[in-house]
């Protein structure tokens, strides 16, 4: 029997994950399933045709999410209509919280009797504590990334299951320098710097015009620098039209194998906050993580928030292993003299934080399993 699986996906990281969890279904039931739903370029290779494309949900930010609204509430209305319709087995949403949990309150009123699952656990370590009630009304089942998250859900009755960190299945510790030195002929003298400011249209048009000044100023220390974009489908025009006719010898890239390739020749990177930063950790890649958002968005956050460093690294081993400049400290100035000071001692130690992140099993074996489980519960 055909199992038929909903996946709502709201942002590339999302993406990603689901396109993995896609192709350890296809394994496990030899290809007797179906997808539906909504994923972004790497779940379509996976055969998900998306009702829409996710670029109108990759929003970040209080005031950057306002404007955004009515088509969010547009796109939250077809998902609805289209479930009913196609009335699939289980529905599985993936990260995007707030998105994904207007999702899963609307069905439920609906009572369609189809098992929820959400995976990425919101960070009520960090903030919000009281979503830890809330989730349990509205889903089923919860995969926790970290393992300290499970102890949160489970005092009010919901099912949890720690999956491990996606990012250690990724493969981004398995590129090739030699693949992408000859790509590109460069020598060995030459230097890289990797440049990721992030897979939404709104942290790009905030962050590559810095990144951009910080190139053209190392380049001066750095004369055969070459600089590295990797990037996203959402993202990549806003990418080019910033750096149009730019003189520093750079190149975008596009696709997970060509990204991995760039981390195994990079002397160092620049980040934007986010899974990113564990990619290139396992990727032994220097880095240091830049970010800014709009000021009463940072002025609410800190408010809000009860941590004390934005990188998951650095708050794993409870201190700055990973360079944060945020908001005022992300300034070129800084970002300059923190590169240099990687270029110069490029040592980070995160092994420790790695290894915290691995469950036994693959963490896209791991939620095939639960799932196709789920559905075998429920008939």
């Amino acid at each position: 029997m055909t199992l038929r699986i909903y996946l709502i996906a709201g942002e590339p990281s999302g993406d990603l994950l689901g396109s993995r969890v896609m192709r350890a279904l296809k394994k496990k039931t030899r290809n007797q399933v179906e997808f539906m739903g909504v994923g972004g370029e790497t779940m379509h290779d996976e055969g998900l045709q998306s009702l829409f494309n996710i670029r109108d949900l990759a929003v970040m930010g209080l005031m950057e999410v306002v404007p955004s609204i009515p088509k969010v509430l547009k796109h939250l209305n077809e998902i609805i209509m289209d479930i009913k319709k196609k009335k699939p087995d289980i529905i599985m949403t993936i990260d995007s919280y707030s998105f994904s949990i207007r999702v899963h309150k609307k069905l439920k009123k609906l009572k369609l009797g189809i098992p929820h699952v959400h995976c990425v656990a919101p960070q009520v370590w960090a903030w919000k504590a009281g979503r830890a009630k809330i989730l349990p009304k509205y889903i089923d089942h919860l995969f926790c990334l970290l393992p300290n998250e499970e102890k949160y859900f489970k005092p009010y009755g919901l099912k949890t299951t720690f999956i491990g960190h996606p990012v250690i299945e990724g493969g981004a510790d398995k590129g090739s320098e030699k693949d992408f030195r000859e790509k590109y002929s460069l020598k060995k003298t030459t230097e890289i710097l990797v440049l990721l400011p992030g897979s939404r249209k709104n942290e790009v048009a905030r962050l590559m015009p810095i990144f951009k000044q910080v190139c053209e100023e190392l380049q001066r220390k750095h004369p055969h620098l070459f600089v590295v974009i990797p990037s996203v489908k959402t993202v990549a025009s806003t990418v080019c039209e910033i750096l149009k006719d730019w003189y520093v010898p750079h190149t975008i890239i596009l696709g997970e194998k060509k990204r991995y390739d760039a981390f195994a020749a990079a002397d160092v990177a620049i980040a934007a906050s986010g899974t990113v930063s564990l990619e290139l950790a396992l990727a032994k890649v220097p880095h240091l993580i830049a970010y800014r958002v709009h000021p009463l968005t940072a002025q609410l956050a800190k408010k809000l928030l009860k941590i004390r460093f934005a990188n998951l690294i650095n708050l794993l081993q409870d201190k700055e292993v990973i360079p944060e400049l945020l908001q005022d400290r992300c300034t070129v100035q800084n970002l300059v003299q923190t590169t240099e000071k990687l270029f110069k001692n490029p040592k980070q130690n995160v092994q420790k934080s790695l290894d915290k992140l691995k469950g036994k099993v693959l963490p896209s074996d791991k939620m095939a399993q639960v799932l196709i489980s789920l559905v075998k519960d429920k008939k």
